[in-house]
């Protein structure tokens, strides 16, 4: 008896630096990453491919990296901001001279045999710094929204030059919820973008861009703290944006036209852009309710989605597992983000909450593009379903997140405990 309550005891002293993190987000996150594991060996079953066996190899890293960052304090990443933003963009900066090339993009750097990309990691460092910007802000000025957007501006650009334009959108996604959490005037942040719906919107109708101007010029006068001035500058910046936007869709090529507006209606270009979201769409509703079965699908296992195992992986599900499937996987996101949200609420300071906040931003941005994208509501922009597509950076940038919100989740609970 007394051997017994001794080896309990020494496994209680054992997890007692981890017992008060948040047990479901880890679960759920570990979870996904195992069912990505077989899913990813579902599609390259006839390939001969193990990379099935290292998406799960990476996701022990990642959950030893998270159990680490859980037991750290985060506080201290406070006094480390610029050293963390200095070192992604010296990163990117790198990306220029000494990356791989791959699938028409420079993104990689190749560390030994192991592709870095410098990019995915971007995401959490910025995700700290923003938050180390925002978190003694009570209510932000413009001033400091400017600030912030110009500090983003530089990774964001280098992202975008590589080019990027899917993790280019999730630092957007990313700025936009830590803003908003962070009590940034939402008129603001409606102001923010309101060139880019200009741009769109011109080129769709003149009178629906016509009255989005009056409406943006609206919220600028209600929402700036000099109206007059604001309300020009607001209005003149959406009327350029529209024309420059009308001049430039006019000199893109046909081709770069089909791939952005492609998703659209795809079988306009059935064997080109439209290819990857006609058969993910075939692939998805072949799986009715309960699915072909797990290794089953035609449409997987004779690979007639190419890189199925990366962007378009939730078609692998969908086929395979059907609309049960599909279901499950995302209740299990779901859990996911009301745990983040959960922890954002009753974090001990408003830098644990912003934290918490940017990787909700990051995960639910990249659920719903992609997902999206596999059934037809979104263009193909490259941005990973999380811990089920295959990709060793995206899977430990993940991870690493979800350490730092771990971090804030057992400082948050111990402080309630003690009082």
């Amino acid at each position: 008896m007394f051997q017994r309550v001794q080896v309990r005891n020494r496994w209680t002293s054992i997890f007692k630096p981890w017992e008060e993190a948040d047990p479901w987000l880890f679960a759920a996150c570990i979870g996904l990453t195992i069912f990505g594991g077989i899913m990813i060996r579902s599609v390259e079953i006839n390939q001969g491919s193990i990379d099935w066996w290292r998406h799960w190899v990476t996701g022990a890293v990642g959950v030893l990296l998270a159990i680490v960052f859980s037991r750290c304090r985060y506080q201290i990443l406070l006094q480390w901001k610029w050293p963390i933003y200095i070192l992604i963009n010296l990163s990117l900066i790198a990306v220029r001279f000494i990356g791989t090339t791959g699938l028409g993009a420079q993104r990689w750097i190749n560390i030994g045999g192991f592709y870095l990309q410098p990019s995915e990691f971007a995401k959490v460092g910025m995700i700290v710094t923003l938050a180390a910007l925002l978190h003694d802000k009570t209510v932000p000025t413009v001033r400091d929204m400017l600030r912030m957007l110009a500090i983003m501006a530089v990774p964001w650009g280098l992202i975008f030059a590589e080019p990027n334009l899917g993790t280019s959108l999730v630092f957007g996604a990313i700025t936009i919820g830590m803003f908003y959490w962070g009590n940034v005037n939402p008129g603001w942040l409606i102001l923010l973008f309101s060139p880019l719906f200009s741009v769109l919107l011109n080129n769709v109708s003149t009178p629906i861009w016509i009255g989005w101007v009056v409406i943006a010029g609206i919220i600028a006068w209600r929402s700036l703290p000099w109206p007059w001035l604001g309300t020009f500058a607001t209005v003149l910046v959406n009327v350029v944006s529209g024309h420059v936007g009308h001049v430039f869709w006019g000199v893109l090529k046909d081709y770069q036209k089909m791939r952005l507006t492609g998703f659209l209606n795809p079988e306009k270009d059935p064997l080109g852009s439209g290819y990857h979201l006609i058969q993910s769409r075939i692939a998805i509703g072949a799986g009715e309710l309960k699915g072909r079965g797990l290794f089953h699908g035609t449409q997987t296992q004779l690979n007639f989605i190419p890189e199925q195992h990366t962007d378009f992986i939730f078609s692998a599900i969908g086929e395979e597992l059907g609309f049960i499937g599909c279901i499950c996987v995302l209740v299990v996101f779901w859990v996911i983000c009301f745990r983040l949200v959960t922890i954002a609420q009753t974090a001990n300071d408003n830098f644990g909450s912003l934290l918490a906040i940017g990787v909700l931003s990051m995960l639910i941005f990249q659920v719903f593009v992609n997902i999206g994208m596999n059934i037809g509501l979104a263009p193909v922009t490259g941005i990973p379903l999380p811990f089920l597509s295959y990709g060793n950076a995206s899977l430990l940038s993940n991870f690493l997140g979800l350490g730092l919100v771990e971090s804030v989740a057992n400082q948050r609970q111990r402080k309630k405990r003690w009082n």
